[in-house]
């Protein structure tokens, strides 16, 4: 058997398998064990009573957090004349058309966010094999498809991020870094659930949210009281 390191019998002895903690405890814990040498990303899981394969129940969205994300985005841009000046102005990486549809089949995917104006997706159409596996196609239901890239830049840049339920039926999303206060992760936490919560499938029986967990990018997860955390967010009845 493989010895234990000391780290390792540290967060074995403050670890409660199977005990759903109030969030405020969950995140103290998680920050407790967030030790490695980088700022940790602080990630939620939410696991959903979806059917993924259903495209009723393929649970997908936006939501701004309203402290961030803690981490810098870079944002691509489709777009010609005015509105690709408006997408540098406001601060985007990557802004063309033809030229940078072929930079992307070129391998260069150096960006978290594409955006597109309506009169480019003839454009961005032919990248669906390499946009679509990561997510990263633009969608005018997530707000990435629109006259409006200057604001849909500055939301990519200031917090707002995108969810989608994966094929175990689950929600993963960084919720900002283990460096933040525990009321600021608590507060986009309940940003983020209140967001999904609204976004339940009316084909869903029963419970919607399954299992509620936080975890820092390195450290070991914590099951969080999800009737608790859904009271809070949207009322006990959830």
């Amino acid at each position: 058997m493989a010895k234990l390191t000391r780290k390792r019998k540290q967060i074995n002895e403050i670890t409660r398998p199977g005990v759903a903690l109030p969030l405020a405890e969950a995140l103290a814990l998680v920050k407790k064990c967030a030790t490695a040498k980088f700022d940790e990303t602080v990630e939620l899981a939410l696991a959903l009573n979806v059917d993924p394969r259903k495209a009723d129940q393929a649970v997908r969205g936006v939501v701004t957090l309203p402290n961030g994300t803690g981490k810098s985005v870079r944002v691509a841009v489709f777009a010609r004349g005015a509105k690709a000046e408006e997408a540098q102005k406001a601060g985007a990486e990557f802004v063309g058309a033809d030229d940078l549809a072929d930079r992307i089949l070129a391998g260069e995917m150096n960006f978290e966010r594409c955006i597109a104006t309506p009169d480019m997706m003839g454009v961005v159409g032919k990248l669906g094999k390499v946009l679509g596996p990561k997510g990263l196609m633009p969608n005018p239901k997530l707000g990435t498809v629109t006259m409006d890239v200057a604001q849909a830049v500055e939301a990519a840049k200031g917090g707002q991020i995108e969810y989608r339920v994966e094929k175990a039926g689950i929600v993963h999303a960084g919720v900002g870094k283990a460096s933040f206060g525990a009321d600021a992760l608590a507060e986009n936490i309940r940003a983020l659930v209140g967001t999904v919560v609204k976004a339940r499938p009316s084909g869903v029986k029963g419970t919607f949210v399954k299992k509620v967990s936080v975890s820092s990018t390195m450290g070991p997860g914590f099951m969080v009281d999800q009737g608790a955390l859904l009271a809070e967010v949207a009322g006990p009845k959830v």
